[in-house]
């Protein structure tokens, strides 16, 4: 799906203050309630907005160490593996990829030492062959979307705020 100046605007909007009104959005975009409305609407539908609920930090709840874990698994396990990691609450993300291993999954842990029983947890699992972990020391670039949107509409100059 495309978006326009209007859809990027609405989104660098809803990044910087989640909690804002339509009728507020509107009035701030310049465009009427209805309008404003219907965007929003067709970003959600269309799977541009996936959802409206908090960011959690998860250093701020008790996991400060993050982690990437490059996975080889045995061919043809891999729905069970994935059934498999989506029941540890400390994978926050997993992802099949190409070139070294088959799977990458992004994982929290309470401490260093905390971590090593993440990953027992997760490699104790008969479809994971080999697992390589690499700890994240610091996150210069945390995961954003503004600048992504303003590219993807057609918006050069910087938004006031933070982007």
């Amino acid at each position: 799906m495309s978006i326009d100046e209007l859809d990027g605007r609405l989104l660098e909007l809803l990044a910087r203050e989640p909690r804002i009104g339509v009728q507020e959005a509107a009035r701030r975009l310049g465009v009427a309630r209805g309008t404003a409305q219907a965007r929003l609407e067709k970003l959600r539908t269309g799977g541009v907005i996936r959802g409206f609920g908090p960011e959690v930090d998860p250093a701020a709840i008790g996991f400060p160490v993050t982690a990437f874990a490059t996975l080889e698994i045995k061919q043809g396990q891999g729905l069970e593996v994935r059934e498999h990691l989506s029941e540890v609450p400390e994978v926050l993300e997993l992802h099949t990829i190409t070139g070294q291993g088959d799977m990458l999954c992004r994982l929290v842990a309470r401490s260093n030492a905390d971590l090593q029983r993440v990953i027992d947890r997760v490699v104790g699992f008969e479809g994971i062959v080999r697992a390589a972990t690499a700890i994240v020391m610091e996150n210069p670039v945390p995961l954003r979307m503004v600048p992504l949107v303003r590219e993807a509409a057609g918006l050069r100059a910087p938004a006031e705020g933070r982007g």
